[in-house]
């Protein structure tokens, strides 16, 4: 790479408060009979919706909003440009993540793909510009299956105005420490089953409990506090 120039503004402390007003930078379409999956997703972390173009750009979408450390998600944020080899190269990254540890810009790609040499060009010199911005840059495939269905499911509980707040804090109230779903779901006689089983999901989500999430979520997953 003779040189990149990026567009997000100068230095390395370009922050996200300089890419929470970004919006995408390609115009998303949908049309009868496209090949790419794309949509919005609601975000519990931005309160806002967040734009895809593929079902594993949904799926890093779903674990980024999972991702305690995350604070801001912007989709296709800003164009990348670079001089490789004598030809002016151009890429648009998919998502900017505001995290407790820094700015992490990620592109998602099929594991299939990654050995594509215009793909493997293309990532290498974007891995290059963020490292001289001193951003961390994450090129995200396919997850594990299990872990993936789990998170889709907890996303589904992720609306905190769904849930009543008398019902949350009966349950941080009560020793959950090695209990299963199932067992702490019939836990508080006074409250429907499914409205408890419903607020265990929501707390999973939000972190105050955790379970093994590389096996399927069940009745018998054993549940623990994390703090």
């Amino acid at each position: 790479m003779d040189g990149a120039v990026d567009e997000v503004g100068d230095g390395p402390s370009a922050s996200f408060d300089l890419m929470r007003s970004a919006v995408p930078w390609r115009t998303f379409r949908w049309y009868r009979g496209q090949r790419h999956y794309a949509g919005t997703y609601w975000s519990a972390t931005t309160q806002s919706h967040v734009l895809y173009e593929s079902r594993l750009e949904l799926a890093r979408l779903l674990f980024a909003d999972f991702d305690s450390s995350v604070h801001g998600i912007v989709a296709q944020p800003f164009l990348l440009r670079a001089v490789v080899d004598g030809r002016v190269r151009k890429h648009i990254p998919d998502y900017f993540l505001s995290t407790k540890r820094g700015p992490v810009v990620v592109d998602v790609k099929p594991r299939r793909r990654l050995s594509v040499p215009e793909v493997v060009s293309t990532l290498e010199w974007t891995r290059q510009a963020m490292a001289d911005r001193r951003w961390h840059y994450e090129v995200w495939s396919e997850p594990p299956t299990a872990e993936l269905e789990n998170v889709r499911f907890l996303a589904g509980f992720r609306r905190e105005r769904l849930f009543a707040p008398d019902l949350l804090e009966e349950l941080r109230g009560v020793e959950l420490d090695g209990a299963s779903i199932g067992q702490v779901a019939v836990c508080l006689p006074q409250r429907p089953e499914p409205c408890v089983r419903a607020a265990i999901h929501h707390l999973l989500w939000r972190h105050e409990l955790a379970v093994d999430l590389t096996d399927p979520l069940r009745p018998s997953s054993v549940l623990r506090r994390t703090a």
